[in-house]
């Protein structure tokens, strides 16, 4: 029988909660602080602590240190009033497990006793990889960003804790999404994703929690939804900042219950699953601004990692050049080896704004046109010529601005001119240009009217 640990200050709430997960099945010790808690853990067999945040000689953060210190495979579920859940989060990020604020639904305590469990048993089993163990499949680099990477991985993907992955566009977060999901036991279960920002408003509800037959126009048979898809394994959610207000509740309900049922449909569906979600907005600012809900941010943000831009790690540029030139010689029936010196010079000195995604397509186009073996700097796009050898920025410069707005405002010209030249000679056909930059249309437009150039 599992036991779990009751730690509150308030009598009424130790024995609500006892009665309650007595029900469930579970053995359940109280305690009234931090201290007595910390006597019940001496004796041990606990696998679970549910602690309140606010309690007298030792709260409830204190008690989550010394959890961490002394026992660290117990899982630490917080219980918190809604006025204070930045110090629930703040807890989250110390290494507690979950939180719940009160008032609470039975059922998102059940659901969240029951994911702790399995985590717990999960830590006891030890499943878990040194950095060169983990399976880095497609992902490259061994800068020290990407080292950080690699340790997240290792550390997160034996949990079936929820991820947020963000970064720029063309980073690469759905490998770091997709490499959680090898590393982890559910390794051999689907991963499942879908992109928030492909799908229309009036169909997302559909695509995530599927449909009856005949729940509306067009819905001649029953089609199950990417949750049901993604039972058992990992359900990946890219550009989660792009999903709908309504849909936004919706789903938070559904990853405190683990349950819905599909539209047009009466019964209640089960599930297991573990959640990512990836965005490259700024989730936080959004809910500042009233444009993303608060508490879906923070169920969300349990582990957040952030992928850096390339042009933050520019020591992985030459190896990823030389893992893609690989990647394209078998997919192209192509033999190239080599990359000319001054190739390589311009490759590190550019600021790349496309990311990976845009050193990808460009390796791809230079190798089908190679005209032998080696990538010389005739094969390299002018454009990419123009912005590598932009000017370096004055000393003057440097004396009067901060460093992090010198860097901003020289990428920009860069970037800028870079865009300039580019559409330049492409007639000003933006489809064109998009392609040649390696961004999507969209985001050429975006950049086009952030630097006043539609004309």
């Amino acid at each position: 029988m599992n036991k779990i640990l009751v730690v509150d200050d308030e009598l009424n709430m130790r024995l609500v909660l006892k009665a309650l997960l007595n029900k469930e099945g579970y053995e359940v010790a109280t305690a009234s602080d931090g201290i007595d808690a910390l006597k019940v853990l001496k004796g041990g067999n606990i696998n679970v602590i549910v602690t309140d945040l606010k309690m007298p000689k030792l709260d409830g953060l204190g008690l989550l240190e010394r959890v961490m210190s002394e026992y660290p495979s117990t899982p630490v579920v917080m219980i918190t009033a809604h006025g204070t859940i930045a110090t629930a989060v703040d807890a989250l990020k110390k290494g507690a497990f979950d939180y719940i604020t009160k008032p609470f639904e039975q059922d998102e305590l059940k659901s969240i006793i029951r994911k702790a469990i399995k985590t717990q048993l999960l830590n006891e089993d030890e499943l878990s990889f040194s950095p060169d163990e983990i399976d880095k499949q497609g992902i490259v680099g061994s800068s020290e960003a990407m080292l950080k990477i690699y340790d997240t991985i290792r550390k997160v993907a034996p949990t079936l804790t929820t991820v947020l992955v963000t970064g720029e566009t063309g980073t690469g977060k759905e490998l770091i999404a997709n490499a959680i999901h090898r590393n982890s036991p559910r390794r051999s279960n689907p991963f499942i994703k879908i992109n928030c920002a492909a799908i229309a408003e009036n169909l997302m509800e559909s695509e995530l929690f599927g449909y009856e037959k005949g729940a509306f126009t067009g819905a001649v048979s029953t089609k199950p939804g990417r949750f049901e898809l993604a039972d058992k394994g990992t359900l990946f959610l890219d550009e989660i900042g792009e999903l709908p207000r309504d849909m936004q509740v919706k789903l938070l309900g559904v990853i405190q219950d683990q349950e819905f049922e599909r539209v047009g449909g009466v019964r209640t569906i089960k599930v297991d699953v573990r959640l990512i979600a990836a965005t490259n907005r700024n989730l936080f600012q959004d809910v500042k601004e009233g444009k993303f809900r608060e508490d879906l941010y923070y169920r969300l943000n349990v582990f957040h990692t952030h992928v850096p831009p390339l042009r933050e790690r520019k020591e992985d540029i030459l190896p990823l050049t030389d893992y893609f030139i690989q990647k394209f010689n078998r997919k192209l029936d192509r033999t190239v080896k080599n990359v000319d010196s001054g190739v390589k010079e311009i490759f590190v000195r550019y600021g790349w704004p496309g990311n990976i995604r845009e050193l990808e397509n460009l390796i791809e186009r230079l190798v089908l046109m190679a005209g032998g073996d080696t990538i010389v700097l005739e094969d390299i796009p002018p454009e990419l010529k123009f912005a590598a050898e932009a000017p370096p920025v004055s000393q003057q410069d440097i004396s009067k601005k901060p460093f992090k707005d010198l860097m901003k405002n020289h990428m920009e010209d860069v970037e800028k001119q870079t865009i300039i030249q580019c559409l330049e000679e492409c007639s000003g056909n933006v489809t064109k240009a998009a392609q040649r930059l390696g961004l999507s249309r969209k985001g050429l437009q975006l950049k086009m009217i952030k630097y006043n150039l539609r004309k």
